[in-house]
């Protein structure tokens, strides 16, 4: 299944079953369906990050072109893109965490580790 499909569905990456999600954008410890734990993997606060820095210049482009082309005065802005960028951010995020475990996943990715002298690498 497509990536974004499946993180918006909030589908496990293992079995597929829609368990991935406790709450909104909260994990749950693991599948109900295959016992795959996502406590293991780490996407931590990356996926809020980039939304921010993303929706945020998309945000300002916009605003800067409704400011240059209409001229409305300034609480008109606040109105307009303080409430669309809370909504852009919060309804993405679910997809962008969702992306973020489902790839670490599918890579093998897991938290590094330092070798140990003399062991093989």
């Amino acid at each position: 299944m497509p990536l974004l499909i499946a993180s918006a569905r909030g589908l496990c990456p293992q079995c597929g079953q829609p368990t991935l999600f406790a709450a909104t954008v909260r994990f749950s410890k693991d599948c109900r369906a295959c016992g795959l734990s996502f406590a293991q993997f780490n996407v931590g606060d990356g996926p809020a990050a980039f939304l921010i820095l993303i929706v945020g210049a998309l945000v300002t482009a916009l605003a800067v072109i409704t400011e240059v082309k209409a001229h409305p005065p300034f609480w008109l802005h606040i109105l307009l893109w303080l409430p669309l960028t809370i909504v852009a951010v919060m309804g993405l995020l679910r997809i962008a965490k969702g992306a973020l475990l489902i790839l670490e996943y599918r890579n093998k990715a897991r938290e590094g580790t330092l070798a140990r002298p003399g062991s093989a690498s």
